[in-house]
């Protein structure tokens, strides 16, 4: 099974496949064909945060963040309510929604920085009284 973002991929990915076999009469196929274009960006903008995985478990990009330390609103992609109305929208229920897998991730420890400056040379009068030279 997908997690959400998975499942409401599946399911636009079937209506468009339902518009190529002409499901649709002409008159509504551009709108159902505008509609999974709307369905798609919201999918694109509300993706699993993987830039944050080293620190969180499974965050909502498009939810963005808040507090002095970036926080994601939403913790876990399966809790973002912009993908929550969208899989309303096409049919979700309680059982699917019960069944859906977490959002898998990569977690990626931070990159080291690079090397440390050469402290030789700083003048004694700018050294704590701790310091230690390389």
């Amino acid at each position: 099974m997908n997690d959400l973002h998975g499942w409401i991929t599946q399911q636009v990915d079937c209506v468009e496949q339902l518009i190529g076999e002409n499901e649709w009469p002409p008159s509504q196929s551009k709108g159902v064909r505008l509609r999974c274009e709307a369905d798609r960006r919201i999918l694109n903008r509300h993706r699993l945060a993987t830039e944050w995985t080293w620190e969180h478990n499974a965050p909502c990009h498009g939810c963005g963040t808040s507090g002095y330390d970036d926080t994601p609103n939403t913790d876990n992609l399966n809790d973002c309510p912009e993908l929550l109305d969208l899989a309303h929208a096409h049919g979700i229920t309680e059982e699917i929604l019960a069944g859906l897998d977490q959002p898998l991730t990569v977690r990626q420890e931070p990159k080291p920085r690079g090397p440390l400056p050469d402290t030789r040379r700083v003048p004694a009068a700018l050294r704590g009284p701790d310091w230690s030279s390389q």
